[in-house]
């Protein structure tokens, strides 16, 4: 944790700087340490091929990721039942990011080069995935990233299967809009993902009649909100805009009780708090709160009665499944196809196969878009209810195809 907490002060600088800045800070810390590697070729010469997991399984981000990491395992569990791909079984290797970014990005390296993976599946926060970014494009490795973030960003060599702004943030905004909460109050994590996701809110608003009436950032892992919370109370708004990431989340909400705020009050909005998030703050903290995603333990269909049912046999009958642990599910099953549909391991084969890739995902069905690497996904608000679950209460109607840097949007052109 000292590790993380040090690095704060860098983090909210990078933030502060944007996307790409991040990037650049990042690629100068994790290229003085992973360089030499550079070019690492997967092994696939036995039976067996390597694909790497990484996510942080101890520190402040733990409590949203190791949910993920089972999930990943038991899509692999279900693919080596099914024989493998191309006729090889997978072997996961998982590295612990610990919550620390540069910390990702030497893990990363060690899958590549040490356990010479095929791919590589993992990560939750933009900063621990634009650590990475310059890892995986350097070596020319595959990296699957199952979580929903801000856009305005692609990569040759990332797979992104959770959210794109388009099919998470904007949809939620227009949700609100229609809902006639138009007067927000922004509270996020002080990181890539909650500063440019704001960016991006605070741009619609102006366009779309809403305001924007006060912007507060928290360090990740903060468990301080009494002053926030009271800024919040005060402002005068219709709903609140969360980008609070990991078990910060779960000290804002008592606090937000303890203030004497709730659903019916002042509405929370989130988009990072999913059904384990759910379990581990308290019910009695969310109850009637919003959320925002592209799937819901509760969404209906075959698919997902079949994946809940398998992820509670592995893991405990009492165990929920959320947004990212499917995202990541589908990214190894949309990954299999791809191989399969290449008729190689070979990255650069996988990539021109992937374009049309479809998948009978628990959220509905997927379909990689070739030209952004990203998947068309149906965007989904729901409410927290009593029993620790997220029934649906609008959805898009059908699935959304990813448009990373909102192109579509002519409010969106300065971005």
């Amino acid at each position: 944790m000292s590790g993380l907490i040090t690095r704060r002060g860098l983090l909210a600088g990078i933030s502060a700087l944007g996307a790409g800045a991040a990037l650049s800070a990042c690629g100068a810390k994790t290229g003085s340490d992973t360089s030499k590697a550079a070019g690492a070729k997967a092994d696939t010469s036995g039976d067996t091929v390597r694909v790497g997991l990484l996510n942080s399984l101890s520190g402040t981000m733990a409590i949203s990721e190791v949910t993920v990491h089972n999930a990943l395992l038991l899509a692999v569990k279900e693919i080596n039942a099914a024989g493998g791909v191309l006729g090889k079984q997978l072997k996961p290797v998982s590295q612990d990011g610990a919550s620390d970014w540069p910390t990702f990005a030497e893990k990363a390296q060690a899958l590549i080069t040490d356990s010479k993976v095929v791919a590589t599946f993992g990560c939750w926060t933009s900063a621990s995935r634009k650590a990475v970014k310059p890892v995986f494009e350097r070596n020319k490795s595959l990296l699957f990233y199952p979580v929903q973030y801000e856009g305005l960003e692609q990569s040759p060599y990332i797979f992104y299967s959770g959210a794109t702004t388009n099919q998470q943030i904007v949809p939620a905004l227009d949700y609100l809009k229609k809902q006639g909460l138009t007067k927000l109050y922004l509270v996020g994590s002080d990181y890539v993902f909650p500063r440019t996701a704001n960016k991006i809110i605070k741009t619609y608003a102006k366009a779309n009649g809403m305001e924007v009436l006060g912007e507060d950032y928290a360090p990740l892992g903060s468990t301080e909100f009494a002053t926030i919370v009271n800024k919040v109370r005060s402002a005068g708004a219709d709903a609140v805009f969360n980008t609070l990431n990991g078990d910060s989340n779960v000290a804002f909400f008592k606090e937000y009780k303890s203030a004497g705020l709730t659903a019916k009050k002042l509405p929370v909005l989130s988009v990072s708090i999913a059904e384990e998030e759910v379990k581990s703050i308290g019910t009695q903290y969310l109850e009637g709160q919003l959320t925002a995603w592209n799937y819901y333990q509760t969404t209906p269909g075959a698919a997902n009665e079949k994946f809940v049912a398998a992820y509670q046999a592995a893991y405990g009958k009492d165990k929920p499944t959320s947004d990212p642990m499917e995202a990541a599910y589908i990214s190894v099953h949309l990954w299999k196809a791809m191989v399969e549909k290449a008729g190689s391991f070979d990255v650069e084969k996988v990539k021109a196969a992937s374009d049309g890739i479809e998948f009978d995902a628990p959220e509905g069905k997927v379909t990689v878009d070739g030209a952004t690497q990203h998947v068309h996904k149906t965007a989904r608000i729901g409410k927290v209810t009593a029993n620790g679950l997220i029934e649906e209460v609008w959805n898009s109607g059908g699935p959304i195809k990813p448009d990373p840097y909102l192109k579509g949007y002519d409010w969106a052109a300065d971005l």
